[in-house]
């Protein structure tokens, strides 16, 4: 199989939940920031935190996903990871906060499943784009513009 068939993908834990993302899509990963928060912004966003000169809007992994809120020892940055992740069309940088970020993956297309085949339990579908398996564990492929591109847009500003 050659390297062009292959799905690259960022596998990592939010919550209870095992995610990926297209490492296409991810271009960095850093250990988590404090952030400074932004008045009037939904509860889903933690913050901006300044990347090497450049604003970053970080969300809350946990509460995009819908998993319960982490333990006291996991907030305001003293666990986890923010995934720099380019969304959208105009590859709009946002931050998305991860308990733990487990392994990269090659997978062939055929190895996912559509989103509807299952295993989501508790997540919007519409936030998935397949479900893949990595030895006997089961995540899901998120859809980063599904998920990241309305709370951005919410934001009002150019990043």
């Amino acid at each position: 199989m050659s390297e062009a068939t292959l799905v690259r993908l960022l596998i990592f834990r939010v919550g209870n939940l095992v995610c990926a993302a297209e490492v296409d899509a991810v271009r960095e990963i850093l250990p988590r920031l404090p952030t400074t928060r932004i008045p009037g912004a939904p509860p889903v966003v933690a913050g901006l935190v300044n990347v090497r000169g450049t604003l970053v809007t970080v969300v809350e992994g946990w509460r995009a996903l819908g998993q319960p809120e982490p333990s006291v020892g996991q907030t305001n940055g003293a666990a986890g990871s923010t995934v720099l992740l380019e969304v959208g069309e105009g590859r709009r940088l946002a931050g998305f906060t991860v308990d733990e970020v487990m392994d990269m993956l090659a997978v062939s297309p055929a190895t996912l499943e559509d989103r509807t085949a299952g295993g989501l339990a508790g997540v919007d579908p519409m936030l998935v784009r397949a479900v893949g398996r990595r030895g006997d564990q089961l995540f899901v492929v998120l859809d980063v513009a599904a998920l990241l591109g309305p709370i951005l847009s919410t934001q009002g500003r150019e990043q």
